[in-house]
């Protein structure tokens, strides 16, 4: 079977889209934590690097072995945007330093704001989807931060009294503004240093962040009790890769457990999926492996995570591995490794051009309905790289009409030869030892107007859409 003919299947299983949307109406409560903030964005351009980089008297031979992953200087953060724009990936590094934030406010500045956090940018997307209720978790809530939550009533948050109000209307009046700077590149632009010229391979972004509150972990109260009181059928949760060991980050981890077993007691039924995030510091990426995972049935990441993931495992081999030859094959191999060592019940790779999930035969959602989730996050996740946002319910559906893309249909391909699976090209569902596959091609936007975000919205659309 050519691609034409494999395309043209995948097109009649993306018809499905419009009912999975129906149904995610009919789901009661969801709740978003514990990260919300606000993302400044700016679009850094191959010259301005080029730039900034000779202003700081940065040489080639520097960028090609840059091994810092935090901040102590602005010079940094150049290194740290260098890194990403030459390698085509994304990280989020995170400082303790106003000097930093200040820098960026000056120097950088950004072109737009706009929702930021998994947190927040869940809650956002599933509100718009119709849940008819989404609980989203606070701990600065000023008017600058109900600006970026979505005018919609089924979208929820705690005033300063305690009291479950529309996230739009809040305004806590003491609460500060939490903004994290989003650098966005372009695949195939380019800088010239030292004579030689270094290409981005991949649009991708560098995030730099200062956040006080975030970074200490701060819970709000009248959201904790709410969980441990209330019927919740979701809970979508990150926040933690801003935590430092330095900074009782550990201790912070601790804490997190003992509030989200609480709420596993009080809410026997709830699924709760633990979503992934680029964490520089080894120990908090070690703890979250080892404490927060065991909580959560459901993982969502992606390849650079995994990567992450692996390396505070000791699977050192295997991630570098994958870092030198970023395949399906070689990332099945990380995430069968993953799903056995935490044997967490669902975990969910997004990556260019394919998901992949490799799920337990008892997990609550049938494999048929976890690809048409994925389908639809495939749907949801192009149409806002298509628009830059989707802040309109028929945003959810702008890039519907396209076909998936070539270099899906070749992961998927490889995939099948190397688990003998030939029916998961057309099918995207195999059975593999205890478990069940699946996997599909997704839909690419060749320039796409924003990546932040992407993965969140990713993970969830899958996960509720597949329900």
């Amino acid at each position: 079977m050519d691609n034409q003919e494999l395309k043209k299947i995948w097109k009649e299983k993306y018809l499905v889209v419009p009912q999975c949307l129906e149904k995610l109406k009919k789901i009661s409560k969801t709740a978003t934590a514990f990260n919300t903030n606000i993302d400044a964005i700016y679009k850094i351009k191959g010259s301005q690097l080029e730039t900034l980089l000779k202003d700081f008297n940065i040489e080639a031979k520097e960028i090609e072995h840059i091994t810092i992953s935090s901040f102590n200087e602005p010079r940094d953060i150049i290194l740290g945007i260098t890194k990403c724009f030459t390698r085509g990936i994304a990280e989020e590094w995170v400082t303790e330093d106003i000097n930093i934030y200040n820098w960026l406010k000056d120097n950088i500045g950004y072109q737009r704001l706009q929702m930021g956090g998994q947190g927040g940018i869940i809650g956002n997307t599933l509100a718009l989807l119709g849940i008819k209720e989404v609980i989203a978790h606070t701990n600065s809530h000023p008017k600058l931060q109900a600006e970026q939550f979505l005018d919609l009533s089924n979208l929820l948050a705690f005033d300063d009294e305690g009291k479950l109000r529309q996230a739009s209307l809040v305004e806590r009046k003491e609460d500060t503004p939490l903004i994290h700077w989003i650098i966005e590149f372009d695949k195939g632009d380019a800088f010239l240093l030292d004579d030689k010229t270094f290409t981005c391979p991949k649009s991708n972004r560098f995030i730099a962040t200062y956040d006080p509150c975030n970074m200490n972990l701060v819970m709000n109260k009248d959201f904790v009790s709410y969980l441990n009181t209330t019927k919740t059928d979701y809970l979508l949760l990150s926040g933690f890769n801003p935590l430092l060991e330095k900074n009782n980050g550990l201790a912070l981890i601790d804490n997190a457990v003992n509030v989200i077993s609480e709420w596993k007691s009080s809410n026997k039924d709830m699924i709760i999926h633990l979503e992934i995030a680029s964490t520089q510091d080894k120990a908090i990426r070690k703890a979250i492996v080892d404490k927060i995972a065991p909580l959560s049935n459901s993982i969502g990441l992606n390849e650079r995570e995994t990567i992450d993931l692996l390396e505070v495992m000791g699977q050192n081999t295997l991630a570098k591995k994958i870092e030198n030859n970023t395949t399906s094959t070689n990332l099945f191999d990380a995430i069968l490794y993953l799903k056995k060592t935490l044997k967490v019940e669902r975990i969910q790779l997004h990556m260019f051009g394919l998901y992949l999930t490799i799920q337990d035969k008892t997990f609550k959602h049938t494999p048929e309905n976890n690809i048409n989730g994925m389908i639809t996050a495939s749907v949801v996740s192009s149409s806002k790289a298509y628009n830059g946002e989707i802040t309109k319910y028929e945003h959810l559906t702008l890039a519907s009409d396209r076909f998936v893309s070539d270099i899906g249909l070749s992961e998927l391909s490889n995939l099948a030869n190397k688990l003998n699976k030939p029916e998961l090209l057309s099918t995207g569902l195999c059975n593999f030892d205890d478990f069940i596959i699946t996997a599909i091609p997704t839909i690419i936007i060749d320039q796409p107007k924003t990546l932040v975000g992407m993965g969140d919205t990713i993970s969830s659309v899958s996960l509720l859409a597949g329900a």
